[in-house]
Formats: structure tokens, sequence, C-alpha cells
């Protein structure tokens, strides 16, 4: 056991010399119940329309895999894995896609409303050449600010103006037919 835990050791501190790495940690990304943020949350605010987070490929990394997560659960969005130039990208939501260039991986979120508004983390996991890498998680706090709020309080004093026009001239006719059945009456 002692040898086992000798040889992570190790591992690890040639693995930090050779690619600089902040942390090296046995435990896979699923487990991510209170992940490492290496960079401080960012607040976005988002009028109607769409939002990206773009992320550089790692570099000398021939098989790697890219996670959205959304909220405090870490609930998975959107997932790109790239393998022998193979990319796979996967979706969990109809508003996130993902695109992939040589350079660089973007998750697009499209049509997006206030129930949108959380926290997304960012993960990647890099798998060749050995040895695999964890989790390196980027958080972003997303808010969006809808326009619909606007259109709704506009749509919504219609409505009362228009229920008041209404109820006025109903209240009119009622008192013209009120005088003009007295006046037949009579």
């Amino acid at each position: 056991m002692k040898s086992v835990a000798v040889t992570f050791c190790v591992l690890c501190f040639q693995f930090e010399a050779l690619y600089g790495v902040d942390s090296c940690s046995p435990r896979p990304c699923k487990n991510i119940d209170q992940p490492h943020v290496s960079e401080p949350q960012l607040m976005v605010e988002f009028e109607n329309g769409n939002f990206k987070f773009t992320f550089p490929n790692p570099k000398n990394v021939s098989e790697f895999s890219m996670t959205l997560f959304k909220g405090l659960e870490k609930k998975e969005i959107c997932a790109l894995h790239l393998s022998e130039e193979k990319v796979i990208p996967k979706s969990n939501v109809t508003y996130c896609q993902t695109e992939h260039s040589n350079s660089s991986t973007t998750f697009i979120l499209k049509n997006l409303e206030r129930k949108h508004i959380d926290i997304y983390t960012y993960c990647l996991e890099m798998f060749l050449p050995p040895p695999y890498i964890d989790c390196r998680l980027k958080e972003t706090y997303l808010y969006i600010q809808d326009k619909e709020d606007c259109i709704s309080l506009g749509l919504m004093s219609w409505i009362i103006i228009g229920l008041i026009m209404f109820a006025m001239i109903s209240c009119i006719c009622c008192v013209i037919a009120c005088c003009l059945r007295n006046k037949v009456s009579k």
C-alpha cells in the first residue's frame, strides 16, 4: 500500500514538473462535489440572444473531454469528447450546442431566459497521453436580463386600459338602455 502511495506521489511530481499542473488528484471528473475553482466567478449580464463559453484546447493531448455543468448540483448539459481527430458532441438540453476548432472548443447557449440564470462550471479531462488528468474547473455566474419584463409590463398596462374602457362603454350603454326603456314605458 505504501509503495502505491509513493508511486502516485512520484508520478504527480513528475507530471507537475512536465506540464505545470496546479493539482494532481486521483478523483475522476464525476466526483466534483467540492470542486477546486481555478478562477473566481464572473458575473455576466446578458440580453436576449446567445452566450458563448470558449475554452482553449489543451496542447499536446490526443484525447480529451470537455463538459459544461449547470448549477451547484453540477447537472451535465453539454459535452464534447475528442479522440484521434474524432469529435463526439453530446447535449442533454436543447439550448446548448458545441463547436470545435483546432485551437478551441465553444459551448453555445441559445435562446436563454431568466430561468437559465445559474452557475455554469466547465470541466476538462485529459485521457491521452497518460497519465489521466482529472477535472480542471472554471466557474462562471450567468445573469440574464430579459426584455420580456418590459414587454409584459407594457402589455399588462394595455390590458388594464382596455378593461377600463370596456367597463366605461358598458356603463354608458346600460345608462342609455335604461333611459330609453323609461321613455318607452312612459
